[in-house]
Formats: structure tokens, C-alpha cells, sequence
């Protein structure tokens, strides 16, 4: 009954062209995000706080917190399924839905066209005049931390905990299950004390875990299709094989893009090579490495979801096929490992917040929202020490105008208030002028 509820939700949210109307300043500033948004979760999160936050005030600071600290917690792409839950709350599943396709739209597309352009015209891409995206990203990051530092910093113990949070994910960083256990370690250290939020409450009578089902009935019903389609030749085999790869991506990923990527890379590179597959001969989606990194290098320069990999992947599985084909693969590829994010966060959500009303849990929100502030400022130190080792080898000027667009993002986004698609235009630019005298 719950399921029915939710697609006829659904369905009659999507053909009702009033309410599609009533939201198209939001739908606009998602698109504009999509365009900006650089450099991966802990970024996108620093953005979404200026834009849905500052700006719109769709949300608040503490709900941003929450949702994104919720989203760690899930497996799949965290910073889709933070925007999913913007625009849940703002305009239930129907807008859920249409937000998920215009945020994963740009860089979707931008992948596609790369994987077409590396397979079909032999055109390698390169990203040395994007170079300076990344200190970019890191001092969103920064300039989201000093901001809700003020928001979510009040007291000894959220103190303790976002220095100690930001410590073990410098520690761990790589490590998937980091983060999911420092917020849960964060929520436990919190309910040590009753003085703020005394009261207990009740533990919930009955959850519906009934709409769990769609997601576990396509995931068994992807393997099985995959399986037997590798086993009795099917002419569209590898469609199938793609979408049930790319749905077990989604839907086991825990620690995003960074986490994913390597996954990818096993799956696609180190497997059909091994001697097993060789061995039984079996017809396997099969990348060639130079071909992984290109696009795993470039996914880091585009604007969007670092899980927009899988429209690269997926449109480079099926090259052989022509570029009709490759599209297709591209959009099997990202249905599938998105797929999964949308229905876990929007299945998961509605217990989170039963469960938030009693005590316990409201403690927890406390320490939460500390430690996600700790990993935001762990994960700028961690990813700046990444682009130190990058420079090494680098010019004396590649690294002045690095640690010099890190630091004027920050004061541009942190005082200036400036909007971050003019900061990523002139940060561009910076690259292609940068590149004349390196």
C-alpha cells in the first residue's frame, strides 16, 4: 500500500504541469548547482550551504547538516541523495525525482561526450588547463567550514568531537567505512549526557519496511537477468551485464566517487585480464586502463556527481557497437548506479525522522552535526596534502597560482559572497593563461 501511494505520487506529480511550474526557480538553481558544483561531496555540500541555505533558504543550516550527515551514512552518491532530500522536503517525491535528473543531467552529458570523443575520434583528453579546479574545490571546502563552524560549534563536546573527527579522517580519509563511523561514534558521544535534552522517549511500535522491497526485488532481478544473459549469449548482453554492475555500485558504495572509482577500475580493467576470465572465456565488459584514468581524471573537472563516472564507463563498454550504442550504454550505466541512491535515501528517510523525534536520536543530531563539520575540515587538509604531492615536481609558478586560487576562493566564497560560477569561469580562465608560461 505504501509503494502504491509513492507511485501514484509520483506519477501524478510528474503529469501536473502546475506543480512542475510553482517549482522552476528551484529546478533553475539545482541546474545553476550542477553547473558549479566542483570537486566532489564534502565540495557540493559547501555550495548547497550557499545556495539552498544563504541564498534561497529552501533549508536551514542545522537541516543541510542532518540530511548530509544522514546521506554518509547511506551507501551510494551522498551529495544526489543531500539534493534529493532539499527537494523532498520542498515538494515530496515528484520533485525528488525531476531534481535527481536535472543535477545528474550536465555531467552525465559531459561524460558521454568525452567517452565518444576518446573511443570514436581518438581524441585524448587532456585537463592541464582545469589544473587549478582543485585547490579551487578545497577552498569551498574551507569556506564552508569556517561557516558552520559558528553554526554547529557551541559547547565542549562538540568541540572534542570535530577535532577529533577531523584527526581520524586525515587518518582514514580513503578508507570507506571512515566517515559512516566517525558520525555514528559522534551521535553515541552525545547521548553520554541528558542536561541539554533530558527527556527519554519511547521506542517506535512498527517501521514499514515494505517499500524496501522495489529496491531488493531490482537488484535480485538485475543479477539474475545479468547472469543468465552472460551464460545463454543474449544478443543484448552486455546491457545487461552494465546495468547490473552499475546497481551493485550504487547500492553497496559506501565513501563516494573516490571509493567507487576504484571499484570501476577492478571491475573493469583488472578482471577481464585475470586469469580466471581468460581461463573460461567469458564474454566480459573489459576498459583498457588508459582509457579508466582519462576518464577518472576528467570526472574531477566536471561540474556535478563524481558517480557520473558511470556515464564514461558505460558509453566505453559498449564502443564497439557504434555511438548510437554508447549513449545507450551511457544511460543504462547512470540510471543504474543512481538508481539505488534515490530509492535507499527516500525509503530510509521517513524512519530516520520517526526515529530523530525521541531522545536518543535527538542527542545524537548534536554530535553529528559537530563531526560532519570535522570531516569537512579533515577532508581539506587531507586533500590539500593530495595536491602538495601533486606539485612536487611542479613549477615555482603552478604553485604559487594554486595555493593562490585556494586561498581567493575561500575569502571570495567566506566574505565576498560571490557566486561560485563566476569564481569557476575565472579559475578556468586562470589555467588557460597559467599554461602559457609553464
Amino acid at each position: 500500500m505504501h509503494m502504491k501511494c509513492l507511485k501514484n505520487n509520483l506519477i501524478l506529480g510528474l503529469f501536473n504541469p502546475m506543480g512542475i511550474i510553482r517549482h522552476i526557480s528551484f529546478l533553475q538553481a539545482v541546474f545553476k548547482h550542477s553547473l558549479t558544483a566542483f570537486g566532489g561531496p564534502q565540495v557540493h555540500t559547501s555550495l548547497m550551504q550557499y545556495r539552498f541555505v544563504e541564498k534561497r533558504r529552501d533549508i536551514s543550516n542545522e537541516e543541510l547538516l542532518e540530511y548530509n550527515a544522514f546521506c554518509q551514512l547511506l551507501p551510494g552518491a551522498s551529495s544526489t541523495q543531500t539534493i534529493v532530500l532539499v527537494a523532498y522536503k520542498r515538494g515530496g517525491v515528484p520533485l525528488a525525482f525531476l531534481t535527481l535528473l536535472v543535477w545528474m543531467f550536465p555531467a552525465t552529458c559531459i561524460m558521454t561526450l568525452a567517452a565518444i570523443a576518446y573511443s570514436q575520434f581518438d581524441m585524448q583528453i587532456g585537463i592541464k588547463y582545469l589544473r587549478y579546479l582543485q585547490p579551487m574545490s578545497i577552498g569551498f571546502i574551507a569556506s564552508a567550514t569556517l561557516l558552520l563552524y559558528k553554526k554547529a560549534i557551541n559547547s565542549n563536546i562538540t568541540k572534542i568531537i570535530f577535532a577529533l573527527a577531523s584527526v581520524i579522517v586525515i587518518i582514514g580519509f580513503k578508507t570507506p567505512w571512515t566517515i559512516p563511523v566517525v558520525i555514528i561514534l559522534a551521535g553515541v558521544a552525545t547521548n553520554f549526557s541528558k542536561k541539554r535534552i533530558p527527556s527519554d522517549g519511547a521506542a517506535p511500535k512498527t517501521i514499514k519496511w515494505s517499500a524496501l522491497i522495489i529496491f531488493a526485488g531490482l537488484f535480485l532481478t538485475a543479477g539474475f537477468l545479468s547472469e543468465q544473459s552472460t551464460r545463454h549469449n543474449w544478443k543484448l548482453q552486455k546491457a545487461f551485464n552494465l546495468f547490473e554492475t552499475n546497481y551493485r555500485f550504487g547500492s553497496f558504495v559506501f565513501g563516494g566517487g573516490d571509493v567507487l572509482i576504484p571499484m570501476m577500475y577492478e571491475q573493469y580493467v583488472t578482471r577481464p585480464n585475470s586469469p580466471r576470465v581468460i581461463q573460461n572465456k567469458r564474454d566480459v565488459i573489459k576498459i583498457s586502463s588508459d582509457a579508466f584514468l582519462t576518464g577518472s581524471g576528467l570526472v574531477r573537472a566536471v561540474p556535478g556527481p563524481i558517480f557520473s563516472i558511470a556515464s564514461y564507463t558505460g558509453a566505453m563498454a559498449l564502443k564497439d557497437k557504434g555511438v548510437f550504442w554508447q549513449i545507450a550504454g551511457a544511460i543504462i550505466a547512470s540510471v543504474g548506479v543512481f538508481l539505488p541512491s534515490f530509492l535507499i535515501v527516500l525509503f530510509c528517510f521517513p524512519i530516520w525522522q520517526m526515529l530523530k523525534r525521541y531522545a536518543i536520536f535527538y542527542r545524537s543530531l548534536e554530535g553529528i552535526n559537530a563531526a560532519v563539520v570535522g570531516i569537512m575540515l579533515g577532508a581539506t587538509m587531507y586533500l590539500s596534502k593530495d595536491i602538495s604531492i601533486n606539485l612536487i615536481n611542479a613549477s615555482t609558478i603552478v604553485w604559487a597560482l594554486s595555493l593562490g586560487t585556494f586561498f581567493a576562493s575561500t575569502y571570495l566564497i567566506y566574505k565576498q559572497k560571490l557566486a561560485t560560477q563566476w569564481i569557476v569561469l575565472l579559475v578556468i580562465l586562470l589555467g588557460f593563461i597559467g599554461n602559457l608560461f609553464t
